[in-house]
């Protein structure tokens, strides 16, 4: 897997209140070298700040950049590449937080709507069959918005530490995946 991942830089997009040290995203940022996006405020997230802050840590890649995000962090990738999609060469979008659900928490408002854009680059929506953030039909819903592949994984929550994905090494073939189809679609012409 490592080789399809050379020619990129990584990095961590976490969702509200960040990913801690327990978490997959923490686990794959210390295993694959990954650089993580430092926003001013995880627990008060501002779409801008974060936009800002996903900016910043495509700017500082040296090589085409693969986004490995979650929850929150997959709706602001999306409005990221709604405005500037240039600085991303795929993205793998773990749990996706529906902004738009009833009874959403005020602090995820300031992120809906949703995107509904076609993300311009290559991605794949990762979601689970009962995650109480993201209904099935939503989760749908945004990979058909985004024109992205869906995978989906039965029973894993909210794909994060309180489902028992503390590793998560299953999602390392998804990543690997879409690094081959980055990798296609930017070698030139022939």
């Amino acid at each position: 897997m490592l080789a399809a991942l050379s020619s990129f830089d990584l990095i961590i997009q976490p969702g509200w209140n960040n990913s801690g040290p327990l978490h997959w995203q923490s686990h794959w940022q210390r295993r694959l070298g990954a650089h993580r996006v430092d926003n001013a405020d995880w627990a008060r997230p501002q779409l801008e700040d974060w936009l800002d802050g996903l900016d910043v840590a495509l700017t500082r890649c040296s090589k085409p950049a693969l986004v490995i995000a979650h929850s929150l962090g997959c709706v602001a990738v999306a409005h990221y590449a709604a405005r500037q999609a240039d600085k991303i060469a795929g993205a793998l979008l773990v749990a996706p937080a529906d902004v738009e659900r009833p009874f959403a928490p005020a602090e995820l408002m300031n992120f809906a709507p949703l995107p509904r854009q076609p993300l311009p680059f290559p991605a794949r929506v990762v979601a689970s069959s009962n995650d109480p953030f993201c209904k099935t039909a939503r989760a749908a819903r945004m990979a058909g918005y985004w024109q992205t592949p869906i995978t989906w994984l039965q029973h894993a929550g909210h794909i994060n530490i309180d489902s028992g994905h503390r590793h998560w090494e299953e999602g390392w073939p998804l990543l690997a995946q879409l690094a081959i189809r980055a990798a296609a679609r930017l070698e030139p012409a022939a």
